[in-house]
């Protein structure tokens, strides 16, 4: 005979077995189960073999960190940074200015990484692009004047299927 602390007190997935309690899942809730992974496995398996997608927005933030790089160097350095993007191949070159009266970018920009010329990747498609941020960090169109007041429209920069936006009066990159 059992005693009371001895007794199965949760019954609700319990058979009865004899004079034993078996505990276990029914088959509707294994099925359902199934059906669950079936459907994830079916939408989110393809997204982890496609490393394109992968690639494209690792690129695409690299190329957003590296333009903000270039804003933020202008502004530290007081110097103008010059930032051009090319499509074929895709690569996005930054150079700076000798002097902080400079007009010119002449020499190559040192990335934290210690690249000089920035990433290039065969998969992704850039739109072209050529402008320089100044010592306020506000992008101008090149050719670049000393005392240049005439701000560059919006800067845009379209990396695969990302569009990196430049704000003409503030320099913002995003």
């Amino acid at each position: 005979m059992l005693k009371n602390s001895q007794r199965v007190t949760s019954r609700s997935s319990a058979i009865k077995s004899g004079a034993e309690f078996q505990r276990g899942f029914t088959l509707v809730e294994l099925v359902a189960a199934m059906v669950i992974v079936g459907i994830l496995a079916a939408f989110a398996a393809p997204r982890f073999f496609d490393r394109n997608v992968f690639e494209a927005r690792g690129f695409y933030d690299q190329v957003l960190s590296a333009l903000r790089f270039a804003q933020k160097t202008a502004v530290a350095q007081h110097r103008l940074v010059c930032v051009a993007v090319t499509n074929s191949p895709a690569k996005v070159a930054l150079t700076i200015s000798q002097s902080s009266t400079g007009t010119a970018c002449s020499a190559l920009l040192n990335l934290p990484a210690g690249d000089k010329n920035f990433v290039t990747s065969a998969t992704a498609q850039l739109s072209a692009a050529n402008f320089a941020f100044n010592a306020l960090g506000s992008p101008f169109n090149l050719p670049y004047t000393l005392g240049d007041s005439s701000v560059a429209q919006e800067v845009n920069v379209n990396v695969t299927e990302y569009k990196i936006t430049v704000e003409k009066e503030t320099g913002y990159v995003h």
